[in-house]
């Protein structure tokens, strides 16, 4: 305060000590009045929100090398262990993705709905180029060094004693070394952004303990085998042998998948499955120090353009006769009724069954979404195989296609 009264008290000095000027008029009084409040001081041309990071630097910079060691061990306080210079190396041999269980390889997009220059990783914390769908390594992998690096980690096989102890301590709905993987809609994703805040972002940027902010996504995980779930894991490794994962929702319609996935991508091993119930092993040699170095995504992508999922005519059909596969599919009773994040596990199953005898299959999804109710489509379209030829009133109409078609 005293400092900005006197650059001020500086300027109003000269016409104070003029004996010729006696009395000021009110107009040149507003006049100055403005002007002290507008301009700024000579000595610091830029409030402190709005200062370049030269002058900050140059006049925060420590005098002596004593100072410079506790600015370091303040920063290191201030950022937490996972604190990383930017741009982050990983090593990691895969590409990196939003998600490595929900996504359809085969299935090139056809347009972008932000431009690919944005990663979600934030500009210029990884060296990978962010393509609009993943971030692709850059190093070929020797796969033989991996596969000998994961055996060495997981050490001998497990005895039927140490899984029966491993499964009875972190099968059960108590465990705090839980993951939910669950299937995702829009609306969720609005609600978890909503109560991080808007000052998340450049709170994360600025190298904050993302684990702490986050804690109300550790037990849930939205959109299946995500890229920050790989994180989660490892942070439950810390302290715990084995983590409990629960799938729900969408995901739980190809269970192999995410059970490829967790082993591939963080080096486990699954101890037990039961319907929806995983247990995922460190091994006996893991070392929570020696860690893989994964960088985390700030913010959800946006999904990119795919061609259309139903044509208006099937392949092999003519329009009336998919005409016809339609309304006899609507009017024909539901094979069964899907709730949202429910376990479809046997769905695939029970629609392969259906086809033997029918030629179009019904899906009820009420409440499931309209997000959900193409992805299963999705899925579906692949696993069983069929054609999905409608999707309406919250219903799913898939027709098994000709024999002659793959």
């Amino acid at each position: 305060m005293l400092k900005v009264l006197s650059w001020r008290r500086s300027i109003l000095q000269p016409l104070l000590s003029n004996p010729n000027i006696t009395h000021f008029p009110p107009p040149f009084l507003l006049n100055v009045s403005r002007f002290l409040s507008n301009c700024p001081p000579e000595e610091d041309l830029y409030d402190p929100p709005f200062s370049p990071t030269n002058l900050n630097k140059d006049k925060n910079k420590p005098k002596n090398t004593q100072e410079k060691k506790h600015s370091q061990k303040d920063t290191k306080q201030f950022t937490g262990n996972n604190a990383h210079n930017f741009p982050v190396k990983a090593d990691l041999p895969f590409d990196f993705m939003y998600s490595y269980s929900e996504n359809s390889p085969g299935v090139e997009p056809i347009g972008f709905r932000e431009p690919t220059r944005f990663s979600p990783f934030g500009p210029g914390r990884i060296e990978r180029k962010w393509t609009g769908t993943c971030a692709p390594a850059q190093m070929k992998v020797d796969l033989d060094k991996l596969a000998e690096k994961r055996k060495r980690v997981l050490g001998e096989p497990l005895s039927e004693e140490e899984i029966a102890e491993l499964v009875e301590k972190y099968r059960h709905s108590d465990c705090s070394r839980q993951i939910n993987l669950e299937s995702e809609s829009s609306d969720d994703w609005s609600k978890c952004t909503s109560k991080l805040g808007n000052s998340s972002l450049g709170w994360l940027i600025c190298g904050g303990n993302f684990s702490k902010r986050m804690k109300f996504m550790i037990k849930k995980r939205k959109g299946g085998v995500t890229h920050n779930t790989l994180e989660d894991i490892h942070n439950h490794w810390k302290r715990a042998e084995a983590v409990r994962i629960k799938c729900l929702g969408v995901p739980t319609l190809d269970m192999d998948s995410i059970c490829f996935h967790l082993e591939e991508k963080t080096g486990g091993i699954i101890i037990y499955r039961n319907i929806n119930i995983l247990l995922l092993f460190r091994g006996r040699n893991y070392d929570p120090k020696s860690r893989p170095v994964i960088p985390l995504m700030l913010w959800k992508p946006y999904a990119p353009i795919y061609p259309k999922l139903v044509k208006n005519v099937a392949g092999g059909l003519t329009f009336e006769e998919t005409k016809e596969m339609r309304n006899k599919g609507l009017n024909s009773p539901p094979l069964m009724k899907l709730t949202r994040n429910g376990v479809y596990v046997n769905v695939v199953d029970r629609v392969r069954t259906a086809f033997e005898t029918e030629e179009v299959v019904t899906l009820d999804c009420t409440h499931v979404g309209t997000s959900d109710c193409k992805k299963i489509g999705v899925k579906l379209r692949d696993l069983v195989p069929c054609v999905p030829i409608l999707f309406k009133d919250e219903q799913i109409v898939l027709w098994k296609g000709k024999k002659d078609q793959e």
